[in-house]
Formats: C-alpha cells, sequence, structure tokens
C-alpha cells in the first residue's frame, strides 16, 4: 500500500506491518494497566493502539533519515518499506566508500534519539500520571528504542552497518566488514532470545511482550544477516577473474541481415548490429530473435535487437565491483564491452557473470575454452 512519496521514493506499507501492530497492542494493553492503574479496558487498549502506531511512526522517521541522507550522496532509493516490526530502506547502488556506509547507517539512529529527547523535553511539560503523559512517554521510549536497538553491531541493524563500514576502512574490503557484522547479528539474535527467556524465568511483568518481540526481531535478525552475506558474496569480484574471461567474442553485421541467418552465425557470440550509416542498431536479442526467426526468417535482424543505452556500455578496463554494480542497477539481460578507445571488445551476458560470481566458472567453462 503507498502512504506518499518522498523526493520521488514511495513509501509503502506492507500488509504483515498490520499484523505486527496487533500483536503489539494485545501484548502491551495488560501492561498499561500496570503502568496506569485504575485504567478501563478502554483506556488500555486506546493507549496500547497509539503505542503501536506511535512505534510506526519512530521506524518510518528512522527510515525517512536514512532515505534523505543516501539521497543527498547521491545514492538513489528504490523504496521505503514498512513491514513486520520494522522497516527497510532500499538503497539501489552499494555505498563504494566506508564513509557513505557510516553518514547513511548513522542517519537513521540520530533522528530517533533527537525525537527521543525532544518527547522527554515535552514531558516536563505534561502533568505526570495521567494518559496524556503515558502517551509522551511511549512516544519518548519507542523512539530512544528503536534509536538504540537499531545501533546494536550486527547486520541488519544500523549498528552492524556501522561496524561494517569501521572494518571496512580499516581492513580496505567490504567483504571483510560485512563478515563481521553478520557475526554480530548472530550475536545479537541469541542475545535476544536469551533477555526473552530471562523475562520468563524471573516472572517479568512484560514477559509476554517480550518474548513475542524477540522471536520476531531474532528471526528478523538472522534473516538479514544470511542475506546481507549471500549479497555480498554475489557482489565480490572472484580473485584472478578477468573480465575478458567472461566476455563473448563479439561479431558485427548489417541490420537488415534475415534475422535467421544473424541467430546462425552468432554461434554463442555476441552480435553488433549495424546500420548502412554506419550507427549500431543494438545487440541481438536471441530470444526475441527465435521467436521471430520462428514466424519471419527473414525478417530484419534489427527487429530482434536490443537497443545499445550509455548504462549498457562497460569499459573492458572497469574494476570488477564497478561492474558487478553496473550489471545488479541496470534491466539488461547482455552488454557491449569496448576497449579504451571505444571499439567493441565483447559482450557480457548476465548470466555468465552470474555464473562466475556463485562459483560455477566463467564463460569459459559453461561454453568451453575459446582459442587462444
Amino acid at each position: 500500500m503507498l502512504l506518499f512519496r518522498v523526493d520521488g521514493v514511495p513509501v509503502l506499507l506492507s500488509p504483515s506491518w498490520w499484523i505486527g501492530s496487533l500483536l503489539i497492542v494485545v501484548l502491551y494493553s495488560p501492561l498499561v494497566g500496570r503502568l496506569l492503574p485504575g485504567a478501563s479496558a478502554g483506556v488500555s487498549w486506546a493507549l496500547a493502539t497509539a503505542f503501536a502506531l506511535l512505534l510506526g511512526v519512530s521506524v518510518l522517521a528512522h527510515e525517512l533519515g536514512h532515505v534523505v541522507v543516501a539521497l543527498r550522496l547521491g545514492m538513489p532509493v528504490r523504496r521505503l518499506r514498512l513491514f513486520l516490526l520494522g522497516g527497510l530502506s532500499e538503497v539501489a547502488r552499494t555505498p563504494t566508500r566506508p564513509r557513505h556506509e557510516g553518514l547513511v547507517a548513522a542517519a537513521g539512529p540520530i533522528v530517533s534519539v533527537l525525537l527521543a529527547a525532544f518527547c522527554g523535553l515535552l514531558l516536563v511539560a505534561v502533568p505526570p500520571g495521567g494518559p496524556v503523559w503515558l502517551l509522551v512517554a511511549q512516544c519518548a521510549v519507542a523512539n530512544l528504542a528503536v534509536g538504540v536497538f537499531n545501533l546494536l553491531p550486527g547486520l541488519p541493524l544500523d549498528g552492524g552497518r556501522l561496524l561494517r563500514a569501521g572494518v571496512w576502512a580499516l581492513s580496505g574490503t567490504r567483504a571483510t566488514g560485512t563478515r563481521a557484522a553478520v557475526f554480530g547479528g548472530g550475536l545479537v539474535a541469541l542475545a535476544l532470545i536469551v533477555w526473552a527467556l530471562w523475562g520468563l524465568a524471573s516472572g517479568s511483568d512484560d514477559r509476554w511482550l517480550r518474548l513475542g518481540v524477540c522471536v520476531v526481531t531474532a528471526w528478523f535478525v538472522v534473516t538479514g544477516a544470511t542475506g546481507e552475506f549471500a549479497a555480498e558474496q554475489r557482489r565480490s569480484w572472484p580473485a584472478g577473474l578477468e573480465l575478458s574471461d567472461l566476455v563473448r567474442p563479439v561479431l558485427q553485421l548489417p541490420a537488415e541481415s534475415p534475422v535467421e541467418s544473424a541467430l546462425s552465425a552468432s554461434a554463442g557470440r555476441g552480435v553488433v548490429l549495424v546500420r548502412a550509416d554506419g550507427v549500431a542498431a543494438g545487440l541481438l536479442d536471441e530470444t526475441s530473435a527465435e521467436h521471430l526467426a520462428a514466424d519471419s526468417p527473414r525478417s530484419p535482424a534489427e527487429l530482434a535487437a536490443e537497443p545499445i543505452r550509455a548504462e549498457t556500455v562497460l569499459l573492458m578496463s572497469e574494476s570488477g565491483d564497478a561492474v558487478i554494480e553496473r550489471v545488479a542497477e541496470v534491466a539488461s539481460w547482455q552488454f557491449l564491452v569496448v576497449d579504451d578507445e571505444g571499439r567493441p571488445a565483447g559482450v557480457l551476458h548476465r548470466d555468465d557473470l552470474r555464473a562466475a560470481l556463485s562459483g560455477r566458472g566463467g564463460a569459459r567453462e559453461s561454453r568451453g575454452a575459446r582459442p587462444e
């Protein structure tokens, strides 16, 4: 569900958010009676509902902090999503420097702590002991909890991202920082479970609320840390691998060539279709070409061409990490690779890159070694 947009970034509310909020209301309402003696059942439910909403607003403000800083640093954001007991700002581009990673990560907790401090000041002006005072106190606690919890040193929490930025800056590699922060995420999840069990064993007043929140949050941390580790593996360029090992040889054909002939001539190579005026019409899309050839084999191959855009052109001299970032950001299955003088040097297929990053071997192994 779309709530609104911030600088073009959609803010979405996941259906699971309602489940999390309902869980908080059910578990928190009995606690209100202890915090506010004499409160009726209606007041307890109302304040519990208010707490769930304030927690949602706190998470939203926290995530907006990430979004604003990311956009100011020139990092596009796909969307901001609120879901079960949490939120996620989907930054489309991986930070290229530890400093940027740290700034984006720190923005959310800073917003949360500032809001908690503001609510704390409001408590001075509100008569203590009543529902309004408890509501303001709830807002302070919600923001403080969101800020402090997210500073715990484990992925996918902001503290984990700060830890990754620090280790990255010291070690020089992002992958080393990710491994340290994933390990931290495991420790955070374990600590949450231990704290929940301690509440049950000691008979704490909030034991059931603590158990519900801790179990769901621990699951969220473990899942997020595992996902971050897998993503790091996919974006890490293997040592010793060269882009030239992955690109397919390039073949230039006239754009008016029959599509059946172009397919036959390609033989596993990337095909650049060139018009009579010397301008490239695009790269032959094998899937489209096969469909076109089945219906009309004499049709011009240009009809099955994928346009060559600036974002689908790679330099042979680009670093491996830069190649991974470009391929991840652009919705294209093949990329034209050129040398430093702009001449076609080969074609990179997304599947060949994915196979190399997942350890299944590069283009040479998947299609057979090319002659040296």
